[in-house]
């Protein structure tokens, strides 16, 4: 069975997405602790992270330092800041989230409720952003 991020990749969901390439996919997570809040995945579905072989792990690692780049530039933040927990979906993820406090980092508080058009807008304007 499919896990709910290869759904989103395969366009079966839809998503805010903000950067693509043949192996990994970047879009807005609907549930953000802050506007510019990004999943950064790997096309092929692994369940942990540390169970991604090397190369692709290193890789996975320089997708979202442009990804972060493109949220940094878009976003007014102080930096991008990175999280990697993977308990709430089957497949392997960062998270990107933009710093202006350590606060911010707090997944327990769902402070952002950004409305469809927010979404499509802030999505974009990290697309814009990102050079890969």
């Amino acid at each position: 069975m499919s896990s709910l991020f290869s759904k989103i990749i395969s366009g079966e969901i839809p998503s805010f997405k903000v950067a693509e390439s043949e192996h990994f996919y970047a879009f807005l997570d609907i549930n953000p602790v802050v506007t510019g809040h990004t999943l950064v995945v790997p096309k092929k579905e692994t369940d942990y992270i540390f169970d991604i072989d090397s190369e692709e792990y290193k890789s996975l690692f320089a997708f979202a330092r442009d990804v972060a780049k493109g949220i940094k530039s878009a976003i007014p933040c102080k930096r991008v800041g990175i999280a990697v927990i993977g308990l709430e979906v089957p497949h392997a993820h960062i998270h990107l989230i933009p710093l202006n406090s350590e606060s911010d980092l707090d997944f327990g508080r769902r402070v952002v409720r950004p409305d469809t058009e927010t979404m499509k807008k802030t999505a974009e304007a990290i697309r814009l952003k990102i050079e890969l």
